[in-house]
């Protein structure tokens, strides 16, 4: 169906744009630039543009609307919202669309259904047993002892369901945790009784099914006494410190911190100091560190402290950055999706002859590393912490 670019007053309803926009007001200001589209990383795949979205929900087209997959390919990147001219929350409302669609008993894509029943039945996105969330930290050369259930430590690190189940990421809890080891600072982690933090039920529509979730880590969190919790997953990062306090109250000396921000804060007190690592590399901003964390200085500046990289940023960083296609739960149900994304991104990065590509973010670095084994390119991709880890192993004298 066309969508016209204008409509008269007469034409347009506001009575499904309530319903399905926590913005609607601003939504009915959408001056239908075409912004929205271009920024999308999968429009070329919708079958109605972002852009024909807004209108037809202002038309009150609701039935064309619901049948169209546009929404349920969201990643939820937020580059929509960045790049509106009129400050409209887009990706928010892609995600009320996905709520209303579960509301209401619309058809919602299996993988979906399947990832919240494994979630409220197993606890983790990927149906393992949650008792074997430490499994990563067995083998390693340099043992780390007691981190399970310790109370009163220093950080409590809160792992992520992709980093201790997802083999391609288990080196990121590797790295880190012995960082923290090397550096003298006594951490905890939940082991089996960390959960999922939730998020991948927000995105899919779903996020009445989170509070079960965010009471049981919250009362881990007080159990153990901690007074900081640090994450390696962008996707928790954000979770704990926007989502978690919509559904109760967080502790008041809690402070909560993404890895790339604690290892620059390692860094300036020279608790950890990396050697000299000859690397070509350039830095990919996760969407939920990136533009809706707005963290972009802590990765460049730890990058920047390990001597002998050289940082070359992609055509597009910061909050351009083009996603990497793993957000939104879409590559649950369109794994083709998550991959076309993602091959684009990695062009950008070959494109400044980078060695390696350097991320923030689990998924980031499963979804890169798949695109570089289809697309057969001999591109590294690490996370911060495996970068920093390898440097400090480079020291001549360790």
């Amino acid at each position: 169906m066309a969508v016209p670019l204008y409509w008269t007053e007469e034409q347009l309803d506001f009575t499904f744009a309530a319903q399905v926009s926590p913005d609607v007001e601003k939504l009915f200001t959408c001056i239908q630039c075409g912004s929205c589209t271009a920024s999308c990383p999968t429009a070329s795949l919708m079958d109605i543009s972002p852009r024909q979205l807004w209108g037809l929900i202002r038309l009150g087209l609701k039935d064309e609307v619901l049948r169209s997959k546009t929404f349920w390919l969201c990643t939820t990147c937020k580059a929509c919202t960045v790049h509106c001219p009129r400050g409209i929350l887009l990706s928010d409302t892609m995600i009320a669309l996905k709520s209303y669609a579960v509301r209401e008993g619309l058809q919602v894509p299996k993988g979906l259904s399947l990832l919240r029943d494994t979630i409220k039945t197993t606890h983790n996105v990927s149906g393992d047993r949650n008792e074997e969330r430490l499994k990563w930290s067995e083998n390693l050369p340099q043992t780390l002892t007691g981190i399970e259930g310790k109370t009163a430590a220093d950080v409590l690190y809160f792992v992520g369901c992709i980093a201790s189940f997802f083999p391609r990421a288990q080196g990121i809890p590797q790295a880190f945790g012995r960082i923290l080891n090397h550096a003298g600072i006594s951490f905890s982690a939940m082991g089996g009784l960390e959960w999922c933090c939730g998020y991948p039920l927000y995105n899919a529509g779903m996020r009445d099914e989170m509070p079960d979730l965010v009471e049981h880590n919250l009362a881990q969190v007080k159990k153990l006494g901690a007074s900081k919790l640090v994450t390696t997953c962008p996707s928790c990062f954000y979770a704990w410190t926007h989502l978690y306090p919509q559904f109760a109250s967080l502790p008041t000396n809690l402070t909560i911190v993404h890895a790339t921000q604690f290892l620059a804060e390692l860094l300036d007190n020279r608790r950890i100091t990396p050697g000299v690592l000859p690397r070509v590399v350039t830095y990919h901003d996760p969407c939920d560190l990136g533009r809706k964390s707005e963290e972009y200085a802590a990765p460049r500046y730890v990058l920047k402290k390990i001597a002998g990289v050289e940082l070359r940023e992609m055509a597009n960083t910061g909050e351009n950055a083009l996603c990497c296609g793993g957000g939104g739960d879409v590559e649950i149900f369109d794994d083709e999706a998550t991959t076309d994304v993602a091959m684009r991104r990695l062009g950008q990065a070959l494109d400044v002859e980078a060695d390696t590509i350097v991320t923030a973010c689990q998924q980031c670095k499963r979804t890169l590393l798949n695109a570089a084994q289809r697309l057969r390119q001999r591109m590294k991709v690490l996370d911060i912490a495996e970068l920093v880890w390898e440097g400090m192993l480079n020291q001549v004298n360790w």
